[in-house]
Order: structure tokens, then C-alpha cells, then sequence
């Protein structure tokens, strides 16, 4: 998935050579950005959801405890000056099937779960990401389930 995500940010593969050196770094950045606007919708970034998120990046990306620091302060700057989730769910819907897109559900409602309550603004948050990447209220509905057993909530 993440690799989807990169080629998407990318673009071309001449557009590929001239970034070289800074698109992983935006790749992250975007990424943990993404997490952390969920994590701010209920106004309540809790210890859980910081961890979480931390963990997930972290292992994704293969980073070190710095690189994590610097990408954390980069991440909480690029949340605040961004205007809108369509952004990320455009290029979502352009690039990602709908197995992916499920995918993306069932991560998003284990960060929202992870402190084991489900606040109005997380759903309403979640129910607006899946209606722009054009999922289905059953597959919403599925993903949220599915998180729930795994979680044992």
C-alpha cells in the first residue's frame, strides 16, 4: 500500500529522478500527517493514538527513534496547514482498488479504536473519508465490525 502511495506522490518516473532525495521524507511526512488528523477529529490526541500511530509509521518506514522525532514535528506542521481530506481520498479513489480502500477503513477505524471509545467526531470523520473514497455503508459498517472483534471490543 505504501509503495501505491509513493509511486502516487512520485508521478512519473522523470518527475521520480529529479525528487529523489526528499520523497521519502514527503511520503512519510504525508503519511503520518493523514494519521494525525484523525487522531486531532475528536479534539482528544490521546497517549494511545500517539503511540499507535507512532508504532505504525515506525515499522512502516523502517525509521530510528531521531528520524521519528524530526518526521513527528515535520507530520504536526503539515496537518495544521492542510485544508481538506479530499487531497488524500482523490488520490486514493484515482489509485487504490476497492480491496485497498477497505484496507484503508479497517486502519482507520483501528487508530479511532485504539483508545477503546468511538466519539461522534471520529465517526462523523470516518464516515466522510468513506464516503469520498465511494465505499459502500456496508463496507463501513463491515470494516468497524471486523476491528471490533480483532480488538476485542
Amino acid at each position: 500500500m505504501f509503495d501505491t502511495i509513493k509511486q502516487m506522490l512520485l508521478g512519473s518516473e522523470t518527475e521520480t529522478k529529479e525528487y529523489n532525495a526528499g520523497s521519502e521524507k514527503k511520503l512519510q511526512t504525508a503519511t503520518y500527517a493523514l494519521f494525525i488528523e484523525l487522531a486531532y477529529s475528536d479534539d482528544e490526541f490521546s497517549a494511545e493514538e500517539r503511540t499507535f500511530i507512532h508504532n505504525l509509521i515506525k515499522s512502516q518506514f523502517g525509521l530510528s527513534e531521531d528520524e521519528m522525532s524530526e518526521l513527528s514535528l515535520l507530520a504536526e506542521q503539515r496537518m495544521k496547514s492542510n485544508v481538506s481530506l479530499y487531497d488524500y481520498t482523490d488520490i486514493i479513489n484515482h489509485h487504490f482498488s476497492t480491496s485497498e480502500k477497505y484496507e484503508v477503513l479497517k486502519n482507520l477505524w483501528r487508530l479511532i479504536l485504539v483508545d477503546g471509545k468511538l466519539d461522534a467526531h471520529e465517526e462523523y470523520f470516518i464516515r466522510k473519508v468513506s464516503g469520498n473514497l465511494h465505499m459502500e455503508h456496508k463496507d463501513l459498517i463491515a470494516a468497524k465490525l471486523e476491528i471490533k472483534k480483532e480488538m476485542n471490543l
